[in-house]
């Protein structure tokens, strides 16, 4: 098996956030436990996925501090996984992946599940990204700031970072 390349100190965020939760297996983890799932076997039921990839994912999740292992209420030997305060931050993520799916992964009029509002039964509006001030921004409004660099003092004179 090839190692996986690490990215636990990379300055990127998105390669922060890749290392932590980056594969499929975790996202729909992750997923189903804002849905309700709670014990292995519901994630197992839902995902379809081998016990031991699911073992494997549960561990690295609970090491990210995205999931906990907590004993389950009933008191028994049981135990369960819920998200910590790290693991429902990622709730725009996934509510940002499930958006971008419905409007491209499917075709118009296909059937898929629905997030809805759990007071008023209706869809969320769809995420948009905005600036400090509210405006709406795409990626060509955007900049990088790398390590090391600050805004305006990374090309020549005059040079933009979209003239790059």
């Amino acid at each position: 098996m090839v190692a996986r390349t690490r990215f636990d100190a990379d300055p990127c965020p998105v390669a922060r956030s890749v290392n932590a939760i980056g594969d499929w297996w975790s996202l729909l983890i992750v997923r189903d436990a804002f849905d309700g799932s709670r014990r292995f076997g519901e994630f197992q039921r839902s995902l379809g996925i081998a016990k031991n990839i699911l073992t494997a994912r549960l561990r690295a999740l609970e090491e990210a501090g995205v999931l906990r292992n907590v004993p389950a209420p009933d008191g028994g030997s049981r135990r369960e996984y819920v998200l910590t305060d790290k693991g429902r931050a990622l709730f725009p993520v996934i509510v940002a992946l499930r958006q971008w799916g419905e409007e491209q992964c499917f075709t118009p009029g296909e059937d898929h599940s629905r997030l809805l509002d759990r007071h008023t039964g209706l869809p969320l509006r769809p995420l948009k990204v905005r600036a400090a001030d509210g405006r709406l921004v795409g990626p060509e409004e955007t900049v990088v700031e790398k390590v090391g660099e600050k805004a305006g003092e990374t090309g020549a004179p005059g040079e933009t970072d979209q003239a790059r």
